[in-house]
């Protein structure tokens, strides 16, 4: 695509500046008739009028005189009688091709060979050029007068390159306007160029630019300084002048090469040539310390030689840029094409293949003008690949903000669910401790209760056997004293005397035998049933101990019920109503020791309820309900107590959370219930409204398997 581009702009451009070149090649030829001729000599004399004779003319050469540096005066005569169609008394220009001539000065001769006239022009003699014509320039007027024979005297300090034309004055003065039009066109553009990337580099804070203004700035008044027309910029200083056309190209190169660096990026295109590129700035510094210090042949040698190499060069790093896919490279190589387009059409009429005239140094200022116009489109291409790079680095650093807010969410979302398994495993960790606290004070509870209880119920029930054993056979006895007695009255009826009979009877009156026969009967009952309570009393702390049970075997729950309210009798006994209703229920697969305690720590806080907080105008009263109900046992155990509030009741499972006062509960009763009823995979729930009692809602599965 870039190809295409610079295919179609290099059409465009050659179709614009050949038929420029052809103008320029069909107008020159209206300036008049080029001498093919030249007869000169050199002298290091200032011949005068009379020592200088037509004879002494031995050197020849043709179409121009080219003798390089040369301290000594050149003298150079022409016969106007070589052209054709000059017209007599017609006033003509002469005009001299190089303006850094010191002093050209023309002499005419009359037919006898004497001077009869003379005019002189060079940047010399400045104050002779009213035009500010960079050429030094005759007016000559074809009389009878004079002779054919024009000579011309020339002082220079430059490289000597000599050949003049003729033209009517009227041609001349139209060409002199064309080409001032085009020299300042030129310069023009160039400042104008340097003014538009002297303002973007203020914009864009890019040094390219300002590299780029001061190269096309002094490349500019080099060419100005190869036509001439610096001179006049240079307070029409001849020396000045003359070293500015090595001094300016010096300069030039300063500011190009930084500028090449930036604009192929040789740093990362060709860096094996980045550090030698200073070298060419350094070889024009030296180049322009020769032309100061008076080697002006050399120094001249040197400048086109650093040209060559610098084209070589530039055009090397171009090629191995563009190989390489970068695009500005295209541009460049493009544009110095053009500066190469102008050196060959220059050097081409150097060497009389083409003939320019005057206008010679033309094709060399525009190609550094279309040089400098792709040059800054280059650069304005760059300001958008700039702008197309930095709004894809910006979308870059949009995708990498997206992509990192993208990560940055998962990663989130992972930390999240990471502290979420870490709280989990935390809270479970919590419960497990928790329950495991619970576990330890339950079994250390239990186990203690259980010693306790266990304790209790052998102590009591040894004594207690002794009660109940020797009941029965103080009442047989008994009976058989009374047997015994009745048989004494009825035979001391018959034996005993009067007096004896009267003795016995007051005796008995005296003891109330009657009475005391009674009452160790009533004693006797009293004695069997206090102590079948005891026994009871006994069954039942045993039973709810159970120490000797610790594994799963069927039980009956109502036995497990019965036996924690004969524990809790005494506390509830005519003061709390108790309403059993038992239904048919299957045998339960549990441990009873915990099973019991179940039951004890839910009735105990029922009955503490109840008691503690009394209802006015309600008797307290206690339900114990069982079904059986969808394969498992259900038993509700209910209050109508005060109740629970919501806050309260949806924390009565948690470990150590309690309503009790300090001192009278540890809140681990109904923890250790949900635990031992998870544990035996049946559920608890427990329904409470204020002021409306609780009822706690217990299944069990009747099988753990």
């Amino acid at each position: 695509m870039y190809l295409r581009s610079i295919g179609l702009s290099l059409f465009l451009i050659l179709f614009v500046t050949l038929p420029i070149i052809y103008y320029l090649g069909i107008f020159s030829q209206d300036e008049g008739l080029r001498f093919e001729k030249y007869a000169y000599f050199v002298s290091d004399k200032n011949l005068g009028t009379e020592t200088l004779k037509l004879d002494q003319f031995q050197y020849e050469a043709y179409q121009k005189i080219d003798l390089g540096v040369i301290d000594e005066n050149l003298y150079v005569k022409v016969d106007l009688e070589d052209l054709n169609g000059l017209v007599k008394d017609s006033l003509y220009i002469v005009e001299i091709s190089n303006p850094s001539f010191r002093e050209v000065e023309l002499m005419r001769y009359d037919g006898s060979g004497n001077l009869v006239s003379k005019q002189t022009s060079g940047t010399a003699f400045s104050k002779t050029n009213p035009l500010k014509n960079p050429n030094p320039f005759f007016r000559l007027r074809m009389e009878e007068a004079y002779s054919s024979i024009l000579v011309f005297k020339i002082r220079s300090n430059v490289p000597l390159e000599f050949d003049a034309a003729i033209s009517p004055s009227d041609s001349f003065f139209q060409n002199y306007s064309l080409r001032l039009i085009i020299i300042s066109s030129y310069f023009g553009i160039m400042i104008a160029l340097f003014l538009y990337n002297f303002i973007l580099y203020f914009s864009v804070k890019d040094k390219v630019y300002l590299f780029y203004c001061f190269y096309i700035l002094f490349i500019a008044l080099a060419q100005l300084s190869l036509s001439g027309y610096s001179y006049f910029f240079l307070m029409e200083n001849a020396y000045l002048y003359e070293v500015s056309i090595i001094g300016f190209t010096t300069l030039s190169s300063i500011f190009v090469i930084p500028f090449i660096q930036l604009f192929l990026k040789t740093k990362v295109y060709v860096p094996k040539y980045n550090q030698w590129l200073y070298l060419i700035p350094v070889s024009y510094f030296v180049t322009l310390v020769f032309r100061i210090s008076g080697f002006v042949e050399l120094s001249y040698s040197l400048t086109d030689l650093n040209g060559m190499i610098l084209a070589i060069c530039f055009f090397t790093i171009g090629i191995i840029a563009a190989r390489k896919g970068y695009r500005s490279a295209y541009f460049f190589l493009l544009a110095w094409s053009f500066l190469l387009f102008g050196l060959v059409v220059y050097i081409l009429h150097n060497q009389r293949i083409i003939d320019l005239g005057s206008y010679a140094n033309f094709p060399l200022l525009a190609g550094t003008a279309i040089e400098a116009l792709l040059l800054s489109f280059a650069l304005a291409d760059k300001i958008n690949i700039l702008k197309k790079e930095k709004e894809k680095e910006q979308l870059d650093k949009l995708e990498a903000l997206k992509e990192n807010e993208r990560l940055i969410k998962e990663q989130n979302l992972y930390l999240e669910d990471m502290v979420k398994s870490r709280t989990e495993e935390l809270e479970m960790t919590l419960k497990n401790l928790q329950n495991t606290q619970t576990q330890l004070v339950n079994q250390e509870k239990m186990a203690s209760l259980g010693q306790l209880t266990a304790g209790i119920a052998h102590e009591i029930n040894n004594p207690i056997n002794f009660v109940s054993s020797n009941i029965s056979p103080l009442k047989r006895d008994l009976k058989d004293i009374r047997e015994l007695m009745e048989v004494y009255r009825e035979k001391g009826k018959e034996e005993f005397s009067e007096e004896s009979k009267s003795e016995i009877s007051d005796l008995e009156e005296d003891i109330e035998i009657d009475y005391l026969l009674e009452e160790v009967e009533q004693l006797l009952n009293g004695m069997e049933d206090g102590a079948k309570r005891t026994v009871e009393i006994v069954r039942g702390l045993k039973l709810f101990s159970r120490v000797d049970e610790q594994d799963v075997k069927e039980v009956d729950i109502h036995d497990g019920i019965d036996s924690t309210l004969i524990l809790l009798n005494s506390t509830m006994s005519g003061k709390i109503k108790l309403t059993k209703n038992y239904g048919s229920i299957p045998q339960v697969e549990c441990l009873a020791g915990k099973m019991n305690q179940v039951f004890m720590n839910i009735i105990s806080n029922a009955i503490h309820a109840l008691l503690d907080h009394p209802m006015e105008g309600r008797e307290p009263e206690l339900t114990i309900t069982t079904f059986f109900q969808n394969e498992r046992v259900v038993i509700k155990i209910g209050d109508n107590g005060p109740g629970m509030p919501a806050q309260v009741r949806e924390k009565i499972f948690e470990p150590f959370f309690t309503t009790k006062p300090v001192g009278k509960g540890t809140g681990l009763g109904l923890s250790i219930v949900y635990t031992i009823i998870e544990n035996h995979k049946g559920n608890i729930k427990v329904d409470s409204e204020d002021k409306m009692g609780t009822t706690f809602t217990i299944e069990l599965p009747t099988n753990q398997n």
